[in-house]
């Protein structure tokens, strides 16, 4: 009787792996974000509200927050996290803020609507010029996101 017992539990702990393996096997995808059209298409690219503190430090002083977060099915951002604030400054929970708004919707190759992680570089206080506003986001961009 005791051997039938093991045998019983073995085949359930088997079976809750098995059942398992698929969400384990199936991680989200890390995009870059110049790729990220291949996936999901930004829907409001118009203007967006952020929250920006009224005292802090470096709020005025050009540069950038990167923010890392994930495009869920529904096509809205959730797992946000501040990844690099460059000079340092209090312009993490402003970039969340801005970023918390996106909404995407599936590109025409993302029909399942996967999921990816990806992220998003905010600039503040830069300039209208292209190549000046490359040069001051180009300290946050971040690592591992080149082969989406």
């Amino acid at each position: 009787m005791r051997t039938m017992t093991r045998f019983g539990q073995s085949l359930l702990v088997a079976t809750i792996l098995a059942a398992s393996m698929p969400a384990m096997a199936q991680q989200t995808r890390q995009v870059a974000p110049e790729r990220l059209s291949n996936d999901w298409i930004l829907l409001n690219q118009g203007s967006i509200s952020v929250d920006v503190p009224n005292s802090g430090v470096n709020l005025y002083k050009p540069g950038c927050v990167a923010v890392t977060y994930t495009i869920g099915t529904d096509g809205t951002p959730m797992n946000l996290k501040v990844a690099k604030v460059m000079p340092p400054s209090d312009l993490g929970k402003a970039a969340i803020s801005a970023v918390s708004k996106f909404r995407y919707g599936p590109s025409l190759t993302n029909k399942n609507e996967n999921p990816v992680a990806t992220y998003y570089i905010v600039p503040f206080n830069s300039s209208d010029d292209k190549a000046q506003q490359a040069a001051l986001m180009a300290p946050c961009k971040l690592p591992g996101f080149g082969q989406g």
